[in-house]
């Protein structure tokens, strides 16, 4: 299964995993996260979701190959919720929801932490937003998340440069909360999601939709601004550039490309 799911103490842990693939994000894993935390949200008996991963990634994000078919392929079938789906779920979700970074986060293992009301952080964890590097831009309403967690600056360093930060970087800058050990990571964010959850739902969620429902319309605006100029950068010459170079092993050359692109 590429997604697993396990409830203890009013707490269900959803874990990504495709560790052959760092976990990045498929259709598959895409709609089953996705249907997920929509499941969560109606379950009583659950009062908060804890996100991790197997193996050495949190999740590297989309799935590259796969985006490559999306772009080449006109008969590629998209999930049922897919990437939008997805950002659906997480902007909806009332309930806390809990990172714990165990690894390598690159897009999508990244930006969601935009989403999370706590974020641990495994020592062996490393971030990057890719989307200058892979010719495209900003998702999951990063565009607005991260300046609003982090700062402008850093933000734009870690949206702009598409450079590695470390796992003290993102404690230090305010992309996480706490940082652990590796072995002590899941223990620590478990016993952290059973505290909260102790409390009774009813007011976790009015807490939650209090922080979140004055921010709901900028969420919503960015998402829209994002899509805009992913749809325009996808498959143009800096994207196709990027792809082929990931299929060939090489690194991207941009510097040949059209003035503008």
């Amino acid at each position: 299964m590429n997604l697993l799911v396990e409830t203890h103490n009013r707490v269900r842990t959803l874990t990504f995993n495709r560790p052959d693939a760092l976990n990045a994000f498929d259709e598959a894993l895409y709609d089953a996260t996705a249907q997920a935390l929509i499941d969560a949200a109606d379950d009583p008996e659950v009062a908060v979701v804890l996100l991790t991963g197997t193996g050495r990634a949190f999740t590297a994000g989309t799935d590259l190959k796969e985006m490559a078919q999306r772009v080449g392929d006109p008969d590629f079938v998209p999930g049922r919720y897919g990437f939008p789906g997805l950002i659906d779920a997480l902007v909806a979700f009332p309930k806390p929801l809990i990172c714990a970074v165990n690894g390598l986060g690159l897009g999508l293992g990244t930006t969601i932490l935009g989403f999370a009301d706590l974020a641990f952080v495994s020592t062996a964890a490393r971030f990057k937003c890719p989307f200058t590097s892979l010719g495209v831009a900003p998702e999951a309403a990063s565009s607005y998340l991260l300046p609003r967690l982090l700062g402008r600056q850093d933000a734009a360093w870690v949206l702009m440069s598409s450079e590695w930060i470390s796992a003290e970087q993102a404690v230090d800058i305010g992309l996480a909360w706490r940082l652990c050990e590796p072995h002590e990571l899941l223990d620590v964010a478990t016993r952290h999601a059973e505290q909260i959850a102790q409390q009774p739902i009813s007011s976790l969620i009015a807490v939650k939709r209090t922080m979140n429902e004055p921010i709901r319309g900028q969420i919503d605006a960015a998402r829209d601004c994002e899509n805009a100029a992913f749809a325009e950068l996808m498959g143009g010459p800096a994207n196709t550039e990027a792809l082929t170079a990931f299929a060939e092993g090489r690194a991207p050359d941009f510097t040949r490309l059209p003035a503008g692109a």
